[in-house]
């Protein structure tokens, strides 16, 4: 089998740009700001592989998915990511704010479960099982798990970035309507999609 690259920079461009507004990329964001931002890479990154192997395997299956049980279950998690922002923000020394970051396995699983449940019949999904049905699998495959783990490292360097030049219970609050907004935004996606 020859390598296509054509097939691979179609894949990133559409997915890298059908990403960035997504809400994987603000929750990457908002979970970046309170966590060691290279656990919610793995766990993101992590999640994108899997979700791009299904993507790949299933074709258009995926479609056949109910869609509405996956989003309010996003949601919820979303909500639960708001409570948790919130509840750090009780802290008020730095020492005790980086107590309630926890270690690699509890992160990486928050940042893993965040974007797989979220990331079922996303558009990101759709459009790499439809590149997957016209377009050789690996290229398609790398292009679009490449694209994906880019824009949660882009998103993670601006959550640290502002991490550093914001306070924490700053950060924590808006962290937290961010992740608020999303649980509204997906509840809306569920009910009106």
């Amino acid at each position: 089998m020859t390598f296509d690259p054509l097939a691979f920079l179609t894949a990133f461009g559409l997915i890298f740009l059908a990403e960035l507004p997504d809400k994987t990329m603000f929750a990457s964001l908002a979970m970046g700001t309170r966590m060691r931002p290279l656990y919610v890479w793995f766990g993101t990154s992590t999640a994108f592989v899997v979700h791009v192997a299904i993507a790949i395997g299933a074709g258009s299956l995926l479609s056949l998915l109910p869609g509405m049980a996956v989003k309010l279950v996003s949601a919820a998690l979303f909500a639960f990511g708001a409570v948790v922002l919130l509840r750090g923000g009780d802290e008020d020394d730095e020492e005790g704010a980086a107590r309630t970051v926890t270690g690699f396995w509890p992160v990486y699983t928050t940042a893993f479960m965040a974007v797989f449940i979220s990331e079922w019949g996303d558009l990101t999904q759709i459009t790499t099982a439809n590149l997957a049905a016209t377009n050789p699998w690996l290229p398609t495959a790398l292009g679009s798990a490449l694209a994906l783990m880019s824009v949660s490292a882009l998103a993670l360097l601006v959550g640290r970035f502002i991490s550093k030049r914001v306070p924490l219970k700053t950060v924590q609050r808006i962290g937290a309507a961010c992740m608020a907004g999303l649980a509204v935004w997906t509840l809306i996606e569920a009910f009106t999609g």
